[in-house]
Protein backbone atom coordinates (compact mmCIF):
# COMPACT_ATOMS: atom_id res chain seq x y z
CA UNK A 1 0.00 0.00 0.00
CA UNK A 2 1.19 3.63 -1.19
CA UNK A 3 -0.70 5.29 2.15
CA UNK A 4 -1.89 3.84 5.34
CA UNK A 5 -3.64 5.66 8.04
CA UNK A 6 -4.20 3.85 11.31
CA UNK A 7 -6.84 5.07 13.77
CA UNK A 8 -5.28 8.82 12.82
CA UNK A 9 -6.70 11.75 15.20
CA UNK A 10 -6.19 15.40 15.85
CA UNK A 11 -7.68 17.83 17.93
CA UNK A 12 -7.71 21.99 17.83
CA UNK A 13 -8.42 23.88 20.73
CA UNK A 14 -10.35 20.60 21.93
CA UNK A 15 -12.39 20.23 19.09
CA UNK A 16 -11.82 16.86 17.49
CA UNK A 17 -11.04 17.68 13.57
CA UNK A 18 -10.16 14.14 12.41
CA UNK A 19 -12.13 11.88 14.55
CA UNK A 20 -10.03 7.59 14.64
CA UNK A 21 -9.82 7.94 10.84
CA UNK A 22 -8.22 4.47 9.17
CA UNK A 23 -7.91 4.28 5.76
CA UNK A 24 -5.32 2.34 3.13
CA UNK A 25 -4.73 3.50 -0.46
CA UNK A 26 -3.32 1.78 -3.11
CA UNK A 27 0.19 1.91 -5.44
CA UNK A 28 -1.07 4.29 -8.15
CA UNK A 29 -4.56 4.62 -7.10
CA UNK A 30 -6.29 8.29 -7.52
CA UNK A 31 -8.17 8.70 -3.96
CA UNK A 32 -10.57 11.59 -3.57
CA UNK A 33 -11.88 12.50 0.50
CA UNK A 34 -14.74 14.36 -0.42
CA UNK A 35 -16.37 16.54 2.31
CA UNK A 36 -18.09 19.68 3.06
CA UNK A 37 -16.13 22.70 4.46
CA UNK A 38 -14.29 21.64 8.33
CA UNK A 39 -15.08 17.47 7.87
CA UNK A 40 -11.10 17.24 8.59
CA UNK A 41 -10.31 16.94 4.30
CA UNK A 42 -7.17 18.92 4.67
CA UNK A 43 -6.42 17.87 7.92
CA UNK A 44 -5.62 14.16 6.90
CA UNK A 45 -3.47 15.54 4.38
CA UNK A 46 -1.62 18.03 6.29
CA UNK A 47 -0.77 14.96 8.87
CA UNK A 48 0.25 12.59 6.27
CA UNK A 49 2.62 15.77 4.91
CA UNK A 50 3.68 16.57 8.39
CA UNK A 51 2.19 19.68 8.60
CA UNK A 52 0.71 18.49 11.58
CA UNK A 53 1.00 16.25 13.91
CA UNK A 54 -1.67 13.18 15.01
CA UNK A 55 -2.60 12.68 18.52
CA UNK A 56 -2.74 8.81 18.24
CA UNK A 57 -2.39 6.43 15.00
CA UNK A 58 0.08 6.03 12.94
CA UNK A 59 0.62 6.95 9.05
CA UNK A 60 2.61 4.72 6.73
CA UNK A 61 3.89 5.71 3.76
CA UNK A 62 5.05 2.57 1.36
CA UNK A 63 4.88 0.66 4.59
CA UNK A 64 7.75 3.03 6.21
CA UNK A 65 6.41 4.22 9.26
CA UNK A 66 6.60 8.02 8.94
CA UNK A 67 4.60 9.34 12.27
CA UNK A 68 7.35 11.26 13.22
CA UNK A 69 9.37 11.88 10.20
CA UNK A 70 9.54 15.76 9.60
CA UNK A 71 8.26 16.44 6.04
CA UNK A 72 11.27 16.60 4.22
CA UNK A 73 12.43 12.95 4.89
CA UNK A 74 8.96 12.09 3.87
CA UNK A 75 9.25 12.38 0.25
CA UNK A 76 5.81 14.06 -0.01
CA UNK A 77 4.75 16.23 -3.22
CA UNK A 78 2.18 18.57 -1.81
CA UNK A 79 -0.06 21.13 -4.13
CA UNK A 80 -2.17 23.55 -2.46
CA UNK A 81 -5.12 25.50 -3.62
CA UNK A 82 -3.46 28.92 -4.10
CA UNK A 83 -0.76 27.74 -6.10
CA UNK A 84 2.06 28.72 -2.97
CA UNK A 85 4.40 30.21 -6.04
CA UNK A 86 7.51 32.31 -5.68
CA UNK A 87 6.24 35.54 -7.19
CA UNK A 88 10.09 36.42 -7.62
CA UNK A 89 11.21 32.94 -9.44
CA UNK A 90 10.55 32.48 -13.47
CA UNK A 91 8.71 29.58 -13.75
CA UNK A 92 11.73 27.63 -14.09
CA UNK A 93 13.26 28.71 -11.34
CA UNK A 94 9.87 27.84 -9.31
CA UNK A 95 9.70 24.11 -10.63
CA UNK A 96 13.73 23.61 -9.88
CA UNK A 97 13.72 25.29 -6.72
CA UNK A 98 13.39 21.64 -4.79
CA UNK A 99 16.22 20.35 -6.64
CA UNK A 100 18.67 23.05 -6.13
CA UNK A 101 17.98 22.92 -2.26
CA UNK A 102 19.49 19.35 -2.59
CA UNK A 103 22.11 20.55 -4.47
CA UNK A 104 21.04 18.90 -7.50
CA UNK A 105 24.18 19.82 -10.48
CA UNK A 106 22.49 21.94 -12.78
CA UNK A 107 22.40 20.49 -15.80
CA UNK A 108 20.69 17.56 -14.02
CA UNK A 109 18.52 20.00 -13.02
CA UNK A 110 17.42 22.06 -16.10
CA UNK A 111 16.66 17.96 -17.74
CA UNK A 112 14.27 17.63 -15.47
CA UNK A 113 12.38 20.52 -15.64
CA UNK A 114 11.89 20.53 -19.05
CA UNK A 115 10.46 17.41 -18.63
CA UNK A 116 8.12 18.30 -16.58
CA UNK A 117 7.67 21.35 -18.69
CA UNK A 118 6.61 19.00 -21.33
CA UNK A 119 4.44 16.66 -18.53
CA UNK A 120 1.98 19.66 -17.52
CA UNK A 121 1.91 21.28 -21.18
CA UNK A 122 3.90 24.32 -20.56
CA UNK A 123 6.95 23.78 -22.67
CA UNK A 124 8.60 27.26 -24.17
CA UNK A 125 7.44 29.27 -20.63
CA UNK A 126 10.46 28.65 -18.47
CA UNK A 127 10.92 31.80 -18.30
CA UNK A 128 7.84 33.67 -17.42
CA UNK A 129 7.35 35.03 -13.93
CA UNK A 130 3.82 33.77 -12.04
CA UNK A 131 2.40 36.96 -12.76
CA UNK A 132 2.68 36.69 -16.58
CA UNK A 133 0.33 33.38 -16.22
CA UNK A 134 -3.23 32.36 -16.03
CA UNK A 135 -4.11 30.39 -13.22
CA UNK A 136 -4.86 27.16 -14.81
CA UNK A 137 -0.98 27.39 -15.66
CA UNK A 138 0.07 28.40 -12.17
CA UNK A 139 -1.40 25.20 -11.27
CA UNK A 140 0.23 23.28 -13.48
CA UNK A 141 3.62 24.93 -12.78
CA UNK A 142 2.55 24.10 -8.63
CA UNK A 143 1.87 20.24 -9.92
CA UNK A 144 5.49 20.49 -11.99
CA UNK A 145 7.08 21.71 -9.14
CA UNK A 146 5.39 18.97 -6.35
CA UNK A 147 6.78 16.06 -9.07
CA UNK A 148 9.88 17.56 -9.52
CA UNK A 149 11.63 15.53 -6.54
CA UNK A 150 9.79 12.10 -7.68
CA UNK A 151 6.96 11.96 -4.59
CA UNK A 152 6.25 8.24 -3.31
CA UNK A 153 2.70 10.16 -2.92
CA UNK A 154 0.78 12.98 -4.26
CA UNK A 155 -1.37 15.15 -2.22
CA UNK A 156 -3.58 17.61 -4.15
CA UNK A 157 -5.67 20.37 -1.54
CA UNK A 158 -8.45 21.50 -4.05
CA UNK A 159 -6.20 22.47 -6.62
CA UNK A 160 -8.95 23.76 -9.26
CA UNK A 161 -11.08 25.16 -6.70
CA UNK A 162 -10.10 29.01 -7.44
CA UNK A 163 -10.95 28.29 -11.49
CA UNK A 164 -13.31 28.84 -14.10
CA UNK A 165 -15.70 25.88 -14.62
CA UNK A 166 -13.63 25.23 -18.24
CA UNK A 167 -10.03 25.34 -17.16
CA UNK A 168 -11.34 23.31 -14.07
CA UNK A 169 -12.39 20.18 -16.60
CA UNK A 170 -9.40 20.78 -18.78
CA UNK A 171 -7.12 21.05 -15.92
CA UNK A 172 -8.96 17.92 -14.31
CA UNK A 173 -8.12 15.47 -17.58
CA UNK A 174 -4.72 16.27 -17.53
CA UNK A 175 -3.93 16.05 -13.90
CA UNK A 176 -5.76 12.10 -14.31
CA UNK A 177 -3.52 11.57 -17.38
CA UNK A 178 -0.48 12.63 -15.46
CA UNK A 179 -1.08 10.86 -12.60
CA UNK A 180 -1.57 7.43 -14.45
CA UNK A 181 1.10 8.21 -16.76
CA UNK A 182 3.45 8.20 -13.61
CA UNK A 183 1.94 5.76 -11.30
CA UNK A 184 2.14 8.02 -8.17
CA UNK A 185 -0.54 7.63 -5.42
CA UNK A 186 -2.72 10.51 -5.42
CA UNK A 187 -5.04 11.94 -2.54
CA UNK A 188 -6.80 14.99 -3.90
CA UNK A 189 -8.90 16.90 -1.27
CA UNK A 190 -12.66 18.66 -2.49
CA UNK A 191 -16.19 19.80 -2.21
CA UNK A 192 -17.13 19.39 -5.36
CA UNK A 193 -18.58 16.29 -5.91
CA UNK A 194 -18.74 16.25 -9.64
CA UNK A 195 -14.59 16.76 -9.69
CA UNK A 196 -14.58 13.77 -7.14
CA UNK A 197 -16.85 11.35 -9.68
CA UNK A 198 -14.65 12.68 -12.81
CA UNK A 199 -11.47 11.73 -11.05
CA UNK A 200 -11.37 9.08 -8.33
CA UNK A 201 -10.73 5.27 -8.50
CA UNK A 202 -12.38 5.66 -4.95
CA UNK A 203 -14.06 8.56 -2.91
CA UNK A 204 -13.60 8.74 0.82
CA UNK A 205 -16.57 10.73 2.28
CA UNK A 206 -15.88 12.62 5.26
CA UNK A 207 -18.05 14.08 8.14
CA UNK A 208 -16.98 15.98 10.94
CA UNK A 209 -13.59 14.56 11.33
CA UNK A 210 -15.12 11.20 10.51
CA UNK A 211 -14.55 9.04 7.16
CA UNK A 212 -18.26 7.89 6.73
CA UNK A 213 -17.89 5.56 4.22
CA UNK A 214 -15.33 4.00 1.26
CA UNK A 215 -16.10 2.79 -2.19
CA UNK A 216 -15.83 3.59 -6.20
CA UNK A 217 -18.05 6.47 -7.18
CA UNK A 218 -20.41 3.77 -8.88
CA UNK A 219 -20.81 2.31 -5.45
CA UNK A 220 -21.15 5.09 -3.37
CA UNK A 221 -23.85 6.52 -5.82
CA UNK A 222 -26.26 3.31 -6.38
CA UNK A 223 -25.26 1.14 -3.21
CA UNK A 224 -24.48 3.66 -0.27
CA UNK A 225 -24.52 1.63 2.75
CA UNK A 226 -25.17 4.69 4.78
CA UNK A 227 -28.37 7.19 5.20
CA UNK A 228 -25.66 10.55 5.19
CA UNK A 229 -24.07 9.14 1.67
CA UNK A 230 -27.34 8.84 0.04
CA UNK A 231 -28.48 12.07 1.21
CA UNK A 232 -24.67 13.76 0.48
CA UNK A 233 -24.27 12.66 -3.02
CA UNK A 234 -26.47 14.14 -5.80
CA UNK A 235 -30.24 14.42 -5.61
CA UNK A 236 -31.43 11.72 -3.62
CA UNK A 237 -34.51 10.41 -3.09
CA UNK A 238 -35.05 8.71 0.20
CA UNK A 239 -37.92 6.62 1.52
CA UNK A 240 -38.08 5.75 4.79
CA UNK A 241 -39.50 1.80 5.43
CA UNK A 242 -39.56 -0.88 7.23
CA UNK A 243 -37.91 -4.53 6.17
CA UNK A 244 -38.99 -8.18 7.24
CA UNK A 245 -37.47 -11.13 5.30
CA UNK A 246 -37.91 -10.15 1.94
CA UNK A 247 -40.43 -7.70 1.91
CA UNK A 248 -40.42 -3.95 2.73
CA UNK A 249 -42.99 -1.49 3.73
CA UNK A 250 -43.33 2.05 2.74
CA UNK A 251 -46.42 2.95 4.11
CA UNK A 252 -49.43 1.33 3.49
CA UNK A 253 -47.79 -0.77 0.22
CA UNK A 254 -45.36 -3.61 0.47
CA UNK A 255 -43.23 -4.47 -1.76
CA UNK A 256 -40.95 -7.66 -2.17
CA UNK A 257 -37.34 -6.87 -2.17
CA UNK A 258 -34.94 -7.91 -4.70
CA UNK A 259 -31.60 -10.11 -3.74
CA UNK A 260 -29.09 -7.71 -4.60
CA UNK A 261 -31.62 -4.60 -2.97
CA UNK A 262 -29.25 -2.31 -0.43
CA UNK A 263 -31.31 -1.93 3.45
CA UNK A 264 -29.97 0.55 5.63
CA UNK A 265 -30.21 -0.31 9.41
Amino acid sequence: MSIVLENVSKRYDQQIVVNNVSLEIKNGEFFVLLGSSGSGKTTILNIIAGLASAEQGRVLLHDRDVTDLPTQKRNVGYVFQNYALFEYMTVAENIEFGLQIRKVPKKERQLKRDELLELVGLVGLGDRMPRQLSGGQQQRVALARALVLEPDVLLLDEPLGALDARIRVELRRSLKAIQRQLGVAAILVTHDQEEAFDLADRIGVMSYGRLIEVGTPQDLYQRPQTEFVASFLGTANILLGHTEADRIQIGPHVFKLAKEATRFS
